[in-house]
């Protein structure tokens, strides 16, 4: 062998050096040359060949490499998968898959099969480790998509399958993504795979916890309790410390939160009560079939969704738009042919129309049920009112968002209606001073009539929105007479802003005590201080002068 000194160096550090300059040659020509004719064709072959066997681990095998293989319709295979509409020919073991519109295509190529119907393959079976194998697959695949909202899912479902072997296309994703949200969900799902990684080196663990501790959420707490016993102590100790931070944030939040949801009870319980408040505050009746009222306006609603379901599709949306005032005009009109027909003949006597008005509303749940049927009534969401959002960690949902809105804009009307037209005026008068707005030619009866239907409109108003919460089913107005009387009550009879006040303050409470005591409980509490307020103050909250608070 030739001295060093001849200028040739020795055989151990060629040895050494070699694969420094021959692996990037080796990658530089598979980039350039490809694979060898058919070997990924015969790879994915192979590997789609592990459904058709009718057995669970092979299935699974075949997930893994499938997502793997970075074949172009490897996603839409494992998405077939997992609904069910994967299927292969039991004559040959050729898989396809089943499209949604019931068109069979080839799983290797993409490509329709015409002379091939659903019902001649059998379906791959599935069983929960599939299953799990599917979701780590998804979010794998789905970390290419170029949807940012896709990337983000799949970051997500990463994080809660726990699958470690996905680690790597996470890394090489987040190296890639330029969406800080979707760069952020990437961060935090590596954190939750190498907190329990006792490969990674302690500091790398560490700033995995702080990451968690950044997330603050549930599923980073439970990240957080499950550290190994075993790990390190500087590891469980700061480990312990973010846990206690982010239960003292989840504390902080699920307050914020039950406020939230009281005032969307509060919200509910003020469209219920508020039409009451009116009709018993200025005729000082006892109407019992208010919460029917309210039911009228949920199958109002009901119908115009069934009527434009089949007739005009496009306009679902607008559905609401459609169902509010026509449920006013029905609960008002219904409600004045009460007063008109039943309710002006028993005026003074309070307990023969508490049970007139009783008698009303069985006799319109039978013909709700005769009508309609007996069982619950589906009611569907607009686009703008399904779904949640994210809100300083709080999640909240746009149905009860826009009911608290809807709640606000229905109290504006009431208030600029009562104080600013001619209608309002003669209510005024007529509560302050019946026999004198007699005389000067307000025609009392008729003012009764109206307010009798504005009140009940308003409650139709409130079935609309209700409908959207709750089941629409003929009992649907008694659970919330109960709670309309005790807001009424409460916040002190015809008076709005005393029905504003209680029914927020009953909503919130409701909630607040809810997890404390339980939902029984609480409202048995929250009836008790009622009825100690009521001794102490008769009246409510805002005391109201008109013919009921005089008598």
């Amino acid at each position: 062998m030739p001295s060093p000194s001849g200028g040739i160096r020795p055989m151990p550090e060629l040895k050494r050096l070699l694969p420094r300059f021959i692996a990037p040659l080796l990658v530089l020509a598979a980039l350039v040359l490809g694979p060898a004719p058919g070997a990924l064709a015969q790879s994915v072959g192979d590997t789609l060949a592990k459904f058709a066997t009718d057995r669970f681990p092979d299935t699974a095998r075949g997930v893994e490499e499938i997502a793997r293989s970075g074949h172009p319709t490897a996603l839409e295979i494992v998405e077939a998968l997992g609904e069910n509409r994967l299927a292969y020919s039991q004559a040959d073991r050729s898989v396809y898959v089943i499209g949604k519109d019931d068109q069979v295509r080839s799983a290797e190529t993409g490509a329709p099969v015409a002379d091939i119907a659903p019902n001649q393959l059998r379906r791959v079976r599935i069983n929960n480790p599939v299953r799990s194998a599917i979701a780590a697959a998804l979010g794998a695949l789905r970390l290419n998509s170029a949807d940012p909202v896709q990337r983000r899912a799949a970051a997500e479902a990463i994080m809660q399958a726990h699958d470690a072997d996905q680690a790597p296309a996470l890394e090489a994703a987040l190296g890639r993504e330029k969406d800080a949200r979707v760069a952020t969900a990437i961060s935090q799902a590596l954190a939750a795979l190498r907190i329990v990684d006792t490969k990674q080196p302690e500091s790398v663990r560490l700033a995995a916890i702080d990451t968690l501790a950044e997330r603050g959420d549930r599923e980073a707490l439970v990240m957080l309790r499950n550290v190994p016993a075993e790990a390190p102590a500087a590891i469980r100790q700061r480990a312990e410390r973010a846990a206690a931070a982010v239960e003292r944030r989840l504390s902080i939040l699920g307050g914020v939160q039950n406020v939230f949801f009281g005032l969307s009870l509060g919200s509910v319980l003020l469209l219920a009560a508020i039409g009451l408040a009116i009709t018993f505050g200025v005729m000082g009746i006892i109407n019992m079939a208010h919460g029917e009222m309210v039911m009228l306006g949920a199958y109002t609603t009901f119908a115009v969704q069934e009527f434009l379901r089949t007739s005009a599709p496009g306009l679902f949306d607008w559905s609401l738009l459609f169902a509010l005032p026509l449920a006013f005009l029905v609960a008002g009109g219904v409600g004045i042919g009460i007063e008109r027909t039943i309710i002006r003949f028993l005026y003074g006597r309070p307990l023969e129309t508490l049970l007139a008005t009783w008698g009303v509303s069985l006799a319109l749940q039978q013909a709700v049920r005769t009508i309609f049927g007996s069982s619950n009534r589906e009611v569907g969401n607009p686009a703008f009112m399904t779904g949640s959002f994210d809100l300083f960690g709080i999640s909240l949902t746009w149905s009860r968002m826009w009911i608290v809105v809807f709640t606000i804009a229905v109290f504006a009307f009431l208030l600029f209606v009562i104080r600013y037209t001619d209608y309002g005026l003669r209510m005024r008068a007529v509560v302050q001073n019946r026999a004198m707005a007699g005389s000067v030619g307000i025609r009392t009866n008729w003012i009764d009539a109206l307010t009798f239907g504005l009140g009940s409109g308003i409650a139709g108003i409130a079935g609309v929105a209700l409908s959207q919460i709750d089941n629409v089913s003929p009992n649907l107005g008694q659970g919330y007479i109960i709670d309309s009387f005790m807001v009424v009550v409460f916040g002190g009879v015809g008076s709005l802003w005393g029905t504003l006040v209680a029914a927020l303050t009953l909503g919130i409470a409701n909630k607040l005590l809810e997890p404390l005591a339980g939902a029984v409980l609480g409202k048995i509490l929250i009836l008790v201080f009622i009825i100690l307020f009521i001794q102490k103050r008769p009246r409510g909250l805002f005391a109201q002068k008109g013919r009921t608070a005089e008598s």
